[in-house]
């Protein structure tokens, strides 16, 4: 069976704390989903209360422009 694509991944920093738990955010399995589509990322979670942290770089560049390529479809 082949291995499931990633597509993007991000190492979590040292300096990433979840403000709820106040422990260290570490690299976790996330999913983005839009418009009946997947894409299994990568990203920086909190191992207590599963909070992902999403760039804001990531949000507003990435993700944004594949929103609008499955809008245009």
């Amino acid at each position: 069976m082949a291995a499931e694509k990633t597509y993007y991944s991000l190492e979590a920093d040292q300096h990433l704390i979840c403000h709820k738990c106040s422990v260290r955010l570490i690299k976790g399995r996330a999913v983005f989903e839009y418009l009946d589509n997947a894409f299994p990322v990568e990203l920086p979670v909190c191992p207590v209360c599963g909070f992902i942290y999403v760039p804001e770089e990531l949000a507003m560049g990435r993700v944004l422009s594949v929103e609008k390529v499955l809008e245009d479809k």
